[in-house]
């Protein structure tokens, strides 16, 4: 199983030292696949406190570009180079917040995967669309954009994070068989536009107010590889609480 934690605009170089100074002598004790998508600037730290653990580092977002003139951005040579081996693309909050479209995400993934770079690539509906029944064409839609122009073999570097926006900090979760269902959706699409044996082995990880008290049932749902989990992995004894449920 594929535990991803998304630290969003949280925890300085100093507190990221201090959470995994707790985190990584218990890292070895689980056997799922640890992601932290750390802050641009606790990344360092990261990869320097996880070295020869299994615990991976992964970044928030890239720069669709290579270089050049982009104040403020990042490329995904820059975080290659920086020890990151994951980088969350389509996150709602940067869709809504920062405008991304799926041009540009598009862009992302292939600058990502061009640079050795995992993709998590974050789809979900809104609570309106979900309500007029729009969930599978908006999952299909986000993903066919984003996903333009891959070959197949690419998807083997790529996770697709299914987040139902109403879902994300709002303490509601889906029951597993809505999860299931979300997830049998998505692979239908890879399946439909890659191959049967694509949309078999996509990795798929469901996120939404996923915390330690309702991991548990969460993590029964059969169609998912994983969780990503936001607000619940900052503190150290709620995230050990979450590896150790789903430990299997």
């Amino acid at each position: 199983m594929k535990i991803i934690a998304n630290f969003k605009m949280n925890k300085t170089p100093f507190e990221t030292k201090e959470y995994l100074m707790n985190i990584v002598p218990k890292s070895k004790d689980f056997n799922q696949e640890i992601i932290l998508c750390l802050p641009y600037t606790s990344i360092a730290i990261g990869k320097f406190m996880t070295e020869g653990t299994s615990i991976k580092i992964g970044a928030q977002n890239l720069c669709e570009e290579e270089e050049g003139h982009s104040t403020g951005e990042i490329s995904g040579r820059m975080l290659k180079d920086a020890g990151v081996s994951y980088v969350l693309v389509g996150h709602s909050e940067r869709r809504s917040k920062f405008k991304e479209n799926s041009k540009a995400l598009n862009k992302k993934i292939k600058s990502a995967l061009k640079n050795g770079l995992n993709v998590i690539l974050c789809v979900g509906e809104t609570l309106a669309e979900r309500n007029t029944l729009k969930t599978a064409q908006v999952l299909k839609d986000e993903i066919e954009e984003a996903l333009k122009g891959l070959y197949e073999n690419e998807l083997e570097n790529i996770t697709i994070a299914y987040e139902p926006i109403w879902a994300i900090g709002s303490g509601k979760t889906l029951a597993v068989k809505e999860i299931d269902m979300a997830a049998g959706i998505i692979r239908k699409v890879i399946t439909n536009d890659f191959s049967p044996s694509a949309g078999e082995n996509i990795s798929i990880v469901y996120g939404g107010s996923v915390n330690s008290k309702n991991v548990g049932q969460i993590s029964k749902a059969k169609k998912i590889n994983g969780l990503l989990i936001g607000g619940a992995c900052l503190d150290e004894s709620s995230f050990l609480q979450i590896l150790s449920t789903t430990n299997h």
